[in-house]
């Protein structure tokens, strides 16, 4: 092939991957917007909208239409398109992230949260055991049992705060006491969740060697060190003396630069690109807010808004219920009852033994079992590190569809006057007023 040629397909790939991304935002758009106005928030359509696209439905109509709308040389670039709008997503996570919003409810959030973890993480562990030996082995290479039950346990164990966030302001939450709580509660359920999934990367990395492990695990913690106590003052200097002189595009492109660069770090250490993404944000100055708010994070949501449908439909062209065995059909149940059943029960103890009434702590079991986002990034996470098969995927997929979709459905809604917290103080009336952040999903 000539030099011309191939750059005329290089050129026609380019193409026809700009096609595909105006498609996947239309139709994303469309059925996100139909999502929100059957109470569900915008990443159930979009998911939906990228099962809908791919073998599921589209791929079954004649002339295989989704190989030819998404041909296999073009999802490369779809999906190095959606890593970059993730990246820039979990960057902004970090960064909104608000100890004052834990603080309100420090003591039984923490309960909430690390109940839920716990009892969830277990079941997923334990459902581990009878799915292992149907799917140990993953593009020709056999997964060790502690890698999969770890993930499978994580997978489990994750609540989504962006998509809660959503849900709790949608459905006019924000300013009760269950709708704080279930914030502070997720918070710090991401926080760990993030943990545990740059464990399992470690784990998967280092292929059971425990010297690589510990490798793995040391340069961890001096990356996560350095970030706190040279990154952090650094970037505060930096932040305040470009803000003052208002050099806001030279910001956004340091910052923008120094989220991925400390996600290849973190690829490179052997966790994923995303804690690093996340970490970089978090050590980022909040002050000054405003300012910050208007020239750097709004700009890069705005980015975020555009990208992420990519990620979810991209995502959602992975799952192919066809393929789906009758064993498959049983597996799928046990999978929604164990996410449901940890995360309930995980959230209702701790909240009853709180004194709170049985139908606030449902509703926080409900508000906690929320998976969405989280969840999509911990499983493309273990697609990349080889710990899933396709079948196990989809299955997953669809859990996540379902779980976010319940609190839509079951939540009990709120009376007309809200009421105040414990300690007499009103409760915040906004998500930027919770949680300093603005869903993007």
């Amino acid at each position: 092939m000539t030099a011309l040629a191939s750059a005329g397909l290089q050129d026609m790939k380019m193409a026809v991957m700009f096609a595909d991304i105006g498609l996947i935002l239309i139709v994303g758009a469309v059925l996100g917007r139909l999502a929100q106005r059957v109470g569900q928030p915008a990443v159930v359509g979009e998911i939906t909208a990228g099962i809908l696209l791919g073998p599921s439905l589209l791929g079954l109509l004649p002339g295989d239409l989704t190989q030819r709308i998404f041909p296999a040389d073009v999802r490369p670039l779809l999906s190095a398109v959606a890593q970059v709008g993730l990246v820039l997503f979990m960057f902004l996570i970090g960064w909104e992230f608000e100890k004052r919003l834990v603080r309100r409810h420090a003591k039984l959030a923490a309960g909430v949260s690390l109940s839920s973890i716990a009892v969830a993480f277990a079941l997923g562990a334990a459902l581990a055991v009878p799915l292992y030996p149907h799917h140990s082995v993953v593009a020709g290479r056999e997964v060790s049992f502690a890698a999969f039950a770890t993930f499978l346990g994580t997978a489990m164990a994750v609540t989504a705060f962006p998509v809660l966030a959503r849900i709790v302001t949608e459905n006019k939450l924000m300013g009760t006491r269950i709708g704080s709580l279930s914030l502070a509660s997720a918070a710090i359920d991401d926080l760990i969740a993030w943990c545990l999934l740059a464990y399992v990367s470690a784990l998967v990395t280092s292929n059971g060697d425990l010297r690589e492990l510990g490798r793995i695990g040391v340069l961890s913690v001096l990356y996560v060190l350095v970030m706190l106590l040279v990154v952090r003052p650094l970037a505060g200097r930096l932040v305040w003396r470009w803000a003052a002189s208002e050099r806001w595009s030279v910001l956004l492109a340091v910052l923008c630069a120094g989220a991925l660069i400390s996600a290849w770090v973190t690829t490179w250490i052997g966790i994923h690109a995303i804690f690093g993404a996340f970490l970089f944000g978090f050590v980022m100055p909040r002050e000054p807010k405003t300012i910050l708010s208007q020239r750097i994070r709004t700009p890069l949501e705005h980015v975020s808004t555009v990208l992420l449908p990519v990620f979810f439909i991209v995502t959602g062209l992975d799952v192919d219920l066809g393929a789906l065995t009758r064993g498959d059909t049983l597996a799928l149940a046990a999978i929604i009852l164990v996410a449901c059943a940890g995360k309930l029960i995980g959230a209702l103890i701790p909240a009853r033994m709180a004194g709170l009434p049985w139908r606030e702590s449902m509703d926080l079991g409900l508000l906690m079992n929320t998976r969405g986002l989280t969840e999509l990034i911990i499983l493309n996470a273990a697609v990349s590190l080889g710990v899933l098969s396709g079948r196990m995927f989809t299955m997953m997929v669809i859990m996540a569809l379902v779980t976010t979709a319940m609190a839509g459905l079951l939540l009990s809604r709120p009376p007309p006057e809200s009421p105040a917290d414990e300690d007499g103080a009103a409760l915040p009336k906004s998500a930027s007023e919770a949680a300093a952040i603005k869903p993007l999903t």
